[in-house]
């Protein structure tokens, strides 16, 4: 009986063995089978996934190309900077948190914000939380020594050197260079194809978005080894695949037109004044030696570095100022140009025919046309066409109008044929046309009907004649060098970091005016006489030493400011605008220069002071740099730029 029992047991033993190996057999062949899969048929694909787990491919941030002045200072350069970049969803927010935030040393309010920010995009389904986001811009160097002594304690907290843009020159010249903006989801859609990423920045206004394509560079990149943590580690040999490491190329510098020293006088001669706009131009070249306009901003509080609470502040402030400081006053703003623009109503009355430029005329302080009364500034008596513009005689230009055929078509023609009314395609910001309005224009803008007033304002700059401070220098300009309109150049080459010229920028002429020499030798003689001579208008604002040709202006602007509005910005928006253009020297001029100081009120007084300090602030500068440029400057004729002289 004991026997049958224990071969039963040996039988039962038996069969259960044999199912255990076979399924020991079973599980061989699946684990093999796994394997053969993972090792083969997948290893290049799991060789790849591993791989990516421990070593990541940065980027490379590329610098920026410096912007310089004509005499090679720094208007605009890039300078170190250290952002902080984190994880959201990797962030232990009960240790690690803490900790950052000690090491970082912000106080309360911006540790609760950046806590916010990280609460919202972890609570969130967006891809972003498993993504390493921009915490906080421009770190300070302590905090950065401090993270990085304790960077084995912060997992997926990354430290990253970003260069930020940097303007020496603060508020002086800000419009015509501009700030860098970054680049939002709807630019980036458009730019991404550029190689453009998230977090790039990108030039907003001026030279730094017109010259965007030459002074970016192009970004580097660099394989790293990672751990499991996220953290940096060194060597990686044999498992990080070459190439290792793509430099960045930096972009293109600029060699600019511009003076900073001619920028900062500038900017000293209008501290008396709220608003306005002054451009000085080489009449021999059209290249902008100067080009300013005031409230001006400072591009380092809107270009990064700073945080985007700050910038937001910033761009708050730059538009609700009711002096506009985001208005390039030089470019984009359109004014009347008052008495500024009687020379070249004469011009055009002298060009037809229609007047005797020694027949006098008599003002008795206002002409009545019709039903309307046109007042001049005071009774001038007997006035011929070099008094009417030294002594900006309205009721002279009147008269041209209103009964010696000078309309509005003859002067809308003069005035365009040297450039007013039309786009310099100087680029760096967005231009205003200006206006030079003829008869068919009024007679539209009036529902059919024409008034041959109009021309009578149309002859002293006022109605709707509008021109930019950019365009009367450049037809100031061709006034003084005897009527060749130029191009106005404000970038003359790119060069590349080592300072080697890539490309230079020859002087353009726009057009050579037809207008005979007499005539204009005419309208110069009464704009020296303008500055020099008693009666002239600007006579008072002479400086000693400055030796000047030119003509103020006084326009008037509309009174919309008037019911519930503060009185004092009633007093002020209501006065009218103040110019003064003219050049310098009067018998071989190099420079134009124009002034407008918004709401001023008159130009002799406010404008044509500015221009004078302008003026002497350019021929101290130049008698300052002539030793040092080898010239001798005694007897000294200057010469025209390099292919520059017309």
């Amino acid at each position: 009986m004991s026997l049958v029992v224990q071969r039963s047991d040996v039988s039962e033993f038996r069969r259960r063995f044999r199912w255990i190996a076979l399924a020991m057999v079973v599980l061989l062949f699946v684990l093999i089978g796994r394997l053969f899969q993972l090792q083969i048929l997948e290893g290049e694909d799991n060789k790849a996934i591993a791989r990516e787990n421990i070593v990541r491919r940065i980027t490379l941030a590329t610098t920026r190309g410096i912007i310089r002045d004509r005499n090679g200072k720094v208007l605009a350069a890039s300078r170190p900077s250290y952002n902080l970049y984190v994880v959201p969803e990797k962030i232990d927010m009960q240790v690690v948190w803490p900790r950052l935030v000690e090491y970082l040393g912000v106080g309360v309010d911006e540790r609760a914000r950046l806590e916010a920010l990280l609460t919202n995009i972890r609570a969130s389904d967006g891809p972003r939380k498993s993504q390493q986001i921009l915490l906080k811009e421009d770190i300070s160097r302590d905090a950065v020594a401090t993270l990085r002594t304790h960077d084995a304690e912060l997992p997926f907290v990354d430290v990253v050197p970003v260069p930020v843009r940097y303007y020496p020159y603060e508020e002086v010249g800000a419009h015509a260079l501009g700030y860098m903006v970054e680049v939002d989801a709807e630019k980036l859609s458009k730019l991404r194809s550029a190689g453009y990423v998230e977090g790039d920045r990108v030039g907003a206004t001026g030279i730094e978005r017109a010259w965007e394509s030459y002074l970016r560079g192009t970004r580097g990149w660099e394989k790293v080894l990672v751990d499991a943590k996220g953290r940096r580690r060194s060597g990686g040999e044999g498992i990080i695949e070459e190439p290792r490491r793509v430099d960045p190329i930096p972009g293109r510098d600029l060699r600019l037109t511009l003076d900073a020293d001619i920028q900062r006088a500038i900017d000293k001669a209008m501290r008396g004044e709220l608003a306005g706009g002054v451009a000085l131009i080489d009449v021999r070249t059209g290249r902008i030696i100067g080009l300013y306009s005031k409230p001006s901003y400072d591009p380092n509080a809107l270009s990064g570095g700073s945080g985007k609470q700050v910038i937001r502040d910033a761009f708050r402030r730059l538009y609700s100022d009711p002096l506009k400081p985001a208005l390039d006053k030089t470019i984009s703003g359109a004014y009347p140009p008052g008495s500024t623009f009687k020379p070249f109503t004469a011009l055009a009355a002298l060009e037809k025919g229609l007047i005797d430029h020694r027949q006098a005329s008599n003002c008795r302080g206002a002409l009545t046309f019709g039903k309307r009364t046109f007042r001049c500034t005071h009774v001038h008596g007997p006035v011929d066409l070099h008094q009417g513009i030294a002594e900006s005689c309205n009721v002279y230009f009147y008269r041209l109008a209103a009964e010696l055929g000078v309309g509005m078509d003859v002067i809308a023609e003069m005035g365009q044929r040297f450039g007013l009314g039309t786009k310099t395609g100087l680029g760096v910001n967005a231009e205003a046309a200006g206006r030079m309005p003829t008869r068919a224009w009024m007679t539209l803008r009036n529902k059919g009907q024409f008034r041959l007033g109009f021309g009578l304002n149309a002859a002293i700059g006022q109605g709707a004649t509008t021109v930019t401070v950019l365009q009367l220098a450049l037809a100031y300009a061709a006034l003084a060098n005897g009527g060749t309109l130029y191009q106005p150049q404000i970038v003359r080459a790119v060069e590349t970091s080592a300072g080697t010229v890539v490309q230079e920028f020859a002087p353009r002429v726009r057009r050579q005016i037809e207008v005979s020499p007499e005539n204009i030798s005419l309208v110069q003689k009464a704009l020296y006489a303008g500055v020099n001579s008693e009666a002239g208008t600007a006579f008072k604002a002479r400086v000693l030493g400055v030796d000047m040709a030119g003509k103020t202006g006084t326009a008037q602007v509309s009174h919309k400011l008037a019911r519930g509005a503060e009185a004092e910005r009633v007093w002020y928006f209501n006065r009218e605008h103040a110019w003064f253009a003219g050049y310098s020297p009067s018998r071989a001029p190099e420079v134009a220069v124009v002034v407008l100081v918004e709401h001023g009120g008159a130009g002799g007084k406010h404008a044509a002071p500015v221009a004078f300090e302008v003026v002497r602030a350019y021929n101290e500068l130049a008698r300052e740099r002539a030793p040092r440029a080898g010239v001798n400057n005694a007897g000294h004729k200057p010469k025209p730029d390099r292919g520059g002289a017309p």
